[in-house]
This record gives structure tokens, sequence and C-alpha cells, in this order.
């Protein structure tokens, strides 16, 4: 079973930084994420979904390939590209893996403007060298929703929420 957790931050940056150094653990093997979205509120008060992998192009481009086979069936290679790069995009736009996107607008709309959040959801973790290489976020997250145990919780949120 996986586990939510939702950290926010007061800039608009931290949250990218937080992605980038679980996705380092996740290459050491120290943590499995299934998804890490950021989610920034501007200034004008835009919420964004900066979502790891683009369903949208990845879509188009497995689309074009197919697109393309099937097309040289029936002798038109191009015209097959075209249509299976499109139809791949609209997939891929319509997909939506991991992470619900309504519920991550919805919970970005209490945000303050200038603000951003890291929406993960992990599927596996080494909660002690996790923490240990989220010491350099210490003081700077809040916690504010998780489905992880209350001492994991609590560990976590002694780590980001230190001064």
């Amino acid at each position: 079973m996986s586990n939510l957790v939702v950290v926010v931050f007061n800039d608009e940056t931290t949250a990218f930084d937080m992605r980038t150094a679980l996705a380092k653990m996740q290459q050491e093997y120290l943590i499995e994420m299934e998804d890490a979205v950021v989610v920034t509120k501007d200034a004008a008060g835009k919420v964004k979904l900066h979502q790891a992998v683009n369903l949208t192009a990845s879509g188009a481009v497995g689309g074009g390939f197919w697109g393309m086979l099937i097309g040289m069936v029936f002798l038109n290679p191009l015209l097959g590209a075209a249509v299976g790069a499109g139809a791949g995009a609209v997939a891929g736009k319509l997909t939506d893996l991991g992470i619900n996107d309504a519920m991550m607008k919805e919970l970005a709309e209490r945000f303050q403007a200038g603000s951003s959040a890291l929406f993960i959801l992990v599927r596996k973790a080494t909660p002690d060298k996790v923490l240990e290489g989220l010491k350099e976020f210490a003081g700077k997250g809040k916690v504010l929703q998780t489905s992880l145990t209350r001492d994991d919780e609590a560990a976590l949120r002694a780590v980001l929420e230190q001064a």
C-alpha cells in the first residue's frame, strides 16, 4: 500500500528542490515513489501542477510510433504517424495516474499566494535514511497531510518543521 505525503512551503521553489532530492534518493533505492507532483500558487493566485512525467508528450511519442506502424500497413506512414501522435497526445492529456489532480488543485486553492507544495505517493522507503537526506529542508516546510503511521509522521514533522 502506498502512502501520501503533502508538504507545503512558503516559496515557489523549495518543493522542486525537495522533489529533486527525493529523486536522487530513489536512484539510491532509499525510496520508491509512485508519483511526485509539485503544485505552485503564483502571486496572482493561479494554481499550476508540475507533474514529474509529461503524459501528453509520452502519449504523443507512443501514438506517433504506433500510428506510423499502422500507416505503413495502409501505405501512408506520415498520415498514420500524425493521427497516432494526435490521438496519443489526447489520451495522455486525459490520463491521470498516481495522485488525483482534482484533489491536488482543491487543496492548493487554500494555499497562500507565492507558495508551493510537494505531493508524494510513496510505495516503499527506508525512513531513517530518507529523513537524514531531508535535513537540508529543516524549518522550510510544513507537513499538511499524510497517510503515514503516527510515529513516521511525527518523525517527518520533527525533521521538516524544526526551526
